[in-house]
Protein backbone atom coordinates (compact mmCIF):
# COMPACT_ATOMS: atom_id res chain seq x y z
CA UNK A 1 0.00 0.00 0.00
CA UNK A 2 1.21 3.37 -0.78
CA UNK A 3 2.39 5.89 2.02
CA UNK A 4 -0.33 9.10 2.37
CA UNK A 5 1.16 12.02 1.11
CA UNK A 6 2.25 14.35 3.86
CA UNK A 7 2.00 17.59 1.71
CA UNK A 8 0.53 20.54 2.91
CA UNK A 9 -2.09 21.80 1.10
CA UNK A 10 -1.30 25.31 0.02
CA UNK A 11 -1.98 28.42 1.62
CA UNK A 12 -4.80 30.53 1.09
CA UNK A 13 -4.14 33.42 -1.42
CA UNK A 14 -4.87 36.56 -0.01
CA UNK A 15 -8.04 38.56 -1.65
CA UNK A 16 -7.11 41.06 -4.10
CA UNK A 17 -7.36 44.93 -4.34
CA UNK A 18 -7.33 47.04 -7.15
CA UNK A 19 -3.52 48.18 -7.98
CA UNK A 20 -4.59 51.70 -8.30
CA UNK A 21 -6.02 51.45 -4.67
CA UNK A 22 -3.08 50.11 -3.00
CA UNK A 23 -0.52 51.72 -4.40
CA UNK A 24 -2.34 55.11 -4.02
CA UNK A 25 -2.53 54.71 -0.69
CA UNK A 26 1.15 53.44 -0.15
CA UNK A 27 1.87 57.06 -1.87
CA UNK A 28 -0.43 59.22 0.15
CA UNK A 29 1.25 57.25 3.98
CA UNK A 30 4.63 58.14 2.64
CA UNK A 31 3.89 61.60 1.69
CA UNK A 32 1.66 62.38 5.02
CA UNK A 33 5.01 60.79 7.05
CA UNK A 34 7.32 62.98 5.54
CA UNK A 35 4.66 66.05 5.23
CA UNK A 36 4.61 65.34 9.25
CA UNK A 37 7.71 65.81 9.58
CA UNK A 38 7.71 69.80 8.21
CA UNK A 39 4.31 70.73 9.61
CA UNK A 40 5.95 72.52 12.47
CA UNK A 41 7.28 76.20 11.52
CA UNK A 42 10.69 76.29 13.45
CA UNK A 43 14.41 78.28 13.18
CA UNK A 44 15.78 75.02 14.37
CA UNK A 45 17.53 71.98 12.78
CA UNK A 46 16.28 68.68 12.88
CA UNK A 47 18.75 67.45 15.98
CA UNK A 48 17.49 70.03 17.96
CA UNK A 49 15.31 68.87 21.05
CA UNK A 50 12.58 71.34 20.00
CA UNK A 51 12.01 69.99 16.77
CA UNK A 52 12.51 66.28 17.50
CA UNK A 53 9.65 66.98 20.22
CA UNK A 54 7.68 68.22 17.40
CA UNK A 55 7.91 65.32 15.28
CA UNK A 56 7.81 62.64 17.63
CA UNK A 57 4.17 64.30 18.31
CA UNK A 58 3.41 64.70 14.10
CA UNK A 59 4.82 61.05 13.10
CA UNK A 60 2.73 60.07 16.49
CA UNK A 61 -0.64 60.94 14.80
CA UNK A 62 0.54 59.55 11.84
CA UNK A 63 0.73 56.66 13.46
CA UNK A 64 -3.03 56.52 14.77
CA UNK A 65 -4.02 57.38 10.99
CA UNK A 66 -2.16 54.87 9.04
CA UNK A 67 -4.19 52.10 10.21
CA UNK A 68 -7.11 53.26 9.38
CA UNK A 69 -5.91 53.04 5.56
CA UNK A 70 -5.53 49.09 5.85
CA UNK A 71 -9.30 49.23 7.54
CA UNK A 72 -10.78 50.59 5.02
CA UNK A 73 -9.40 49.94 2.24
CA UNK A 74 -8.55 46.26 2.51
CA UNK A 75 -10.54 43.68 1.16
CA UNK A 76 -13.48 43.43 2.82
CA UNK A 77 -13.28 39.40 2.64
CA UNK A 78 -9.95 39.44 4.32
CA UNK A 79 -10.76 41.70 7.16
CA UNK A 80 -13.67 39.29 8.17
CA UNK A 81 -11.31 36.47 8.19
CA UNK A 82 -8.30 37.76 9.86
CA UNK A 83 -7.98 39.49 13.26
CA UNK A 84 -6.82 42.99 12.47
CA UNK A 85 -3.94 43.08 14.21
CA UNK A 86 -2.59 39.76 12.72
CA UNK A 87 -3.02 42.30 9.27
CA UNK A 88 -0.87 44.80 10.88
CA UNK A 89 1.86 41.98 12.39
CA UNK A 90 0.44 41.68 15.65
CA UNK A 91 0.19 38.36 16.78
CA UNK A 92 1.52 36.47 19.65
CA UNK A 93 1.88 32.95 17.64
CA UNK A 94 6.08 32.81 16.67
CA UNK A 95 6.37 35.89 18.43
CA UNK A 96 9.93 35.03 20.92
CA UNK A 97 11.14 33.80 17.23
CA UNK A 98 9.94 37.26 15.39
CA UNK A 99 11.93 38.67 18.00
CA UNK A 100 15.22 36.66 18.18
CA UNK A 101 15.89 35.20 14.88
CA UNK A 102 15.95 38.28 12.87
CA UNK A 103 17.83 39.90 15.19
CA UNK A 104 20.75 37.59 15.32
CA UNK A 105 20.73 37.35 11.38
CA UNK A 106 21.24 41.00 11.46
CA UNK A 107 23.79 41.01 13.60
CA UNK A 108 25.80 38.48 11.81
CA UNK A 109 25.98 40.61 8.72
CA UNK A 110 27.71 43.23 11.45
CA UNK A 111 30.27 40.13 12.30
CA UNK A 112 33.35 42.71 11.05
CA UNK A 113 32.02 45.68 12.64
CA UNK A 114 31.32 44.01 15.70
CA UNK A 115 34.50 42.69 15.50
CA UNK A 116 35.94 46.03 15.31
CA UNK A 117 33.95 47.96 17.81
CA UNK A 118 35.58 44.84 20.30
CA UNK A 119 38.74 46.11 20.12
CA UNK A 120 38.28 49.62 21.18
CA UNK A 121 36.29 51.18 24.24
CA UNK A 122 32.88 51.47 22.28
CA UNK A 123 31.83 47.94 23.21
CA UNK A 124 32.55 47.82 27.16
CA UNK A 125 30.59 51.01 26.92
CA UNK A 126 27.27 48.86 26.41
CA UNK A 127 28.40 46.89 29.72
CA UNK A 128 28.31 50.03 31.81
CA UNK A 129 25.34 51.27 33.62
CA UNK A 130 26.06 55.32 32.52
CA UNK A 131 26.03 54.35 29.34
CA UNK A 132 22.53 53.48 28.81
CA UNK A 133 21.36 55.94 31.30
CA UNK A 134 22.85 58.79 29.13
CA UNK A 135 21.32 57.19 25.93
CA UNK A 136 17.86 56.99 27.51
CA UNK A 137 17.83 60.89 28.49
CA UNK A 138 19.13 61.53 24.84
CA UNK A 139 16.38 62.87 22.81
CA UNK A 140 18.69 61.98 19.56
CA UNK A 141 19.42 58.27 20.46
CA UNK A 142 15.93 57.73 20.83
CA UNK A 143 14.70 58.77 18.01
CA UNK A 144 17.74 57.20 15.90
CA UNK A 145 17.09 53.96 18.07
CA UNK A 146 13.07 53.98 18.60
CA UNK A 147 10.85 56.66 17.56
CA UNK A 148 12.34 56.28 14.01
CA UNK A 149 12.36 52.94 13.70
CA UNK A 150 9.00 52.42 15.25
CA UNK A 151 7.71 54.96 13.51
CA UNK A 152 8.96 53.96 9.71
CA UNK A 153 8.08 50.28 10.36
CA UNK A 154 4.48 50.76 11.69
CA UNK A 155 3.85 52.86 8.72
CA UNK A 156 5.72 52.04 6.02
CA UNK A 157 5.76 47.59 6.66
CA UNK A 158 2.52 46.83 9.20
CA UNK A 159 0.25 49.90 7.17
CA UNK A 160 1.75 49.83 3.86
CA UNK A 161 2.37 46.01 3.19
CA UNK A 162 -0.87 44.51 3.93
CA UNK A 163 -2.41 46.43 1.04
CA UNK A 164 0.70 46.07 -1.47
CA UNK A 165 0.33 42.42 -0.69
CA UNK A 166 -3.49 42.35 -1.87
CA UNK A 167 -2.33 43.70 -4.85
CA UNK A 168 0.58 41.90 -5.98
CA UNK A 169 2.77 38.43 -5.25
CA UNK A 170 5.21 38.95 -2.13
CA UNK A 171 8.25 38.94 -3.67
CA UNK A 172 6.67 42.10 -6.11
CA UNK A 173 5.45 43.37 -2.87
CA UNK A 174 8.93 43.36 -1.06
CA UNK A 175 10.27 45.17 -4.06
CA UNK A 176 7.51 47.97 -4.40
CA UNK A 177 7.49 49.14 -0.22
CA UNK A 178 10.96 49.96 -0.08
CA UNK A 179 10.87 52.48 -2.99
CA UNK A 180 8.30 54.43 -1.11
CA UNK A 181 10.27 53.98 2.09
CA UNK A 182 13.47 55.54 -0.16
CA UNK A 183 12.13 58.29 -1.76
CA UNK A 184 10.51 59.25 1.87
CA UNK A 185 14.19 59.55 2.79
CA UNK A 186 14.70 62.30 -0.35
CA UNK A 187 13.88 64.98 1.91
CA UNK A 188 17.35 65.42 3.92
CA UNK A 189 18.22 66.93 0.54
CA UNK A 190 16.09 69.66 0.95
CA UNK A 191 17.46 69.94 4.93
CA UNK A 192 20.98 69.77 3.79
CA UNK A 193 20.33 72.81 1.36
CA UNK A 194 19.19 74.77 4.13
CA UNK A 195 22.30 74.45 6.36
CA UNK A 196 24.07 75.81 3.34
CA UNK A 197 25.35 72.71 1.45
CA UNK A 198 26.08 72.73 -2.08
CA UNK A 199 23.50 71.52 -4.67
CA UNK A 200 25.89 68.86 -5.97
CA UNK A 201 26.85 67.27 -3.02
CA UNK A 202 23.22 67.24 -1.45
CA UNK A 203 22.07 66.01 -4.00
CA UNK A 204 24.49 63.10 -4.27
CA UNK A 205 24.61 62.16 -0.41
CA UNK A 206 20.94 62.04 -1.17
CA UNK A 207 21.25 59.35 -4.04
CA UNK A 208 23.68 57.45 -1.73
CA UNK A 209 21.25 57.77 1.12
CA UNK A 210 17.86 56.78 -1.09
CA UNK A 211 20.15 53.77 -2.31
CA UNK A 212 20.95 52.40 1.21
CA UNK A 213 17.84 53.31 2.61
CA UNK A 214 15.95 51.66 -0.09
CA UNK A 215 17.94 47.92 -0.01
CA UNK A 216 17.31 47.93 4.04
CA UNK A 217 13.66 48.52 2.62
CA UNK A 218 13.94 45.00 0.74
CA UNK A 219 15.22 43.49 3.52
CA UNK A 220 12.77 44.55 5.95
CA UNK A 221 9.72 44.28 4.23
CA UNK A 222 11.39 40.51 2.88
CA UNK A 223 11.43 40.04 7.07
CA UNK A 224 7.87 41.33 7.29
CA UNK A 225 6.29 39.31 4.81
CA UNK A 226 8.47 36.28 6.02
CA UNK A 227 8.01 36.10 9.33
CA UNK A 228 3.92 38.05 9.51
CA UNK A 229 5.56 39.95 12.79
CA UNK A 230 6.45 43.52 12.92
CA UNK A 231 8.66 43.38 15.55
CA UNK A 232 10.88 41.42 13.00
CA UNK A 233 12.22 44.58 10.82
CA UNK A 234 11.82 47.12 13.77
CA UNK A 235 14.43 45.84 15.72
CA UNK A 236 16.24 45.12 12.88
CA UNK A 237 16.04 48.80 11.75
CA UNK A 238 16.75 49.94 15.13
CA UNK A 239 20.10 48.01 15.17
CA UNK A 240 21.09 49.05 11.20
CA UNK A 241 20.47 52.48 12.90
CA UNK A 242 22.80 52.11 16.01
CA UNK A 243 25.48 50.12 13.33
CA UNK A 244 25.36 52.31 10.69
CA UNK A 245 27.18 51.98 7.71
CA UNK A 246 31.03 50.14 8.11
CA UNK A 247 33.73 52.63 9.33
CA UNK A 248 36.46 51.92 6.84
CA UNK A 249 38.96 54.67 8.86
CA UNK A 250 38.29 52.52 12.05
CA UNK A 251 38.88 49.42 10.04
CA UNK A 252 42.55 50.87 8.78
CA UNK A 253 43.38 51.81 12.18
CA UNK A 254 43.95 48.26 13.37
CA UNK A 255 47.10 46.25 12.78
CA UNK A 256 47.73 43.90 10.00
CA UNK A 257 46.40 40.96 11.73
CA UNK A 258 43.36 42.43 13.33
CA UNK A 259 42.93 44.01 10.27
CA UNK A 260 43.04 40.79 8.53
CA UNK A 261 40.69 38.84 10.36
CA UNK A 262 38.38 41.83 10.52
CA UNK A 263 38.15 41.66 6.69
CA UNK A 264 37.40 37.74 6.68
CA UNK A 265 34.47 38.28 9.28
CA UNK A 266 32.97 41.58 7.17
CA UNK A 267 32.99 38.64 4.22
CA UNK A 268 32.21 35.76 6.78
CA UNK A 269 29.59 37.45 8.10
CA UNK A 270 28.00 38.92 4.72
CA UNK A 271 28.08 35.29 2.88
CA UNK A 272 26.69 33.60 5.60
CA UNK A 273 23.38 36.03 6.14
CA UNK A 274 22.93 35.73 1.97
CA UNK A 275 23.29 31.99 2.76
CA UNK A 276 20.78 31.99 6.30
CA UNK A 277 18.54 34.43 5.47
CA UNK A 278 15.66 32.04 3.40
CA UNK A 279 16.29 29.50 6.12
CA UNK A 280 15.95 31.69 9.09
CA UNK A 281 12.89 33.57 7.94
CA UNK A 282 10.87 30.35 6.73
CA UNK A 283 7.46 30.98 7.46
CA UNK A 284 7.03 27.99 8.79
CA UNK A 285 9.29 29.19 11.86
CA UNK A 286 6.72 32.35 12.61
CA UNK A 287 3.31 30.58 11.96
CA UNK A 288 3.16 32.60 9.03
CA UNK A 289 -0.07 31.41 6.70
CA UNK A 290 -1.03 35.11 6.00
CA UNK A 291 1.28 36.92 3.90
CA UNK A 292 3.80 34.30 2.38
CA UNK A 293 1.77 32.11 0.25
CA UNK A 294 4.25 31.52 -2.98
Amino acid sequence: MAAESTTLPPLEALPQIPVLTSVSCSFVLAVVYVGSLYVWSTKYNRDHPTTIKRRFASVSIVMFLAPLFVYFFSSPELLQREPFPKLLGFRWHGLWQATVIPYLLTALLYLGPIYVNMQNESFRSYFDLDYWRGSLSNIIWIRNHVMAPLSEEFVFRACMMPLILQSFSPLTAVFITPLFFGVAHLHHIAERLSLGMELSTSLLIGLFQFTYTTLFGFYSAYLFARTGHVIAPLLAHALCNHMGLPDVQDLWQQDLWRRVLAIILYLVGLASWIYLLPIATNPSLYDNKLYWNV
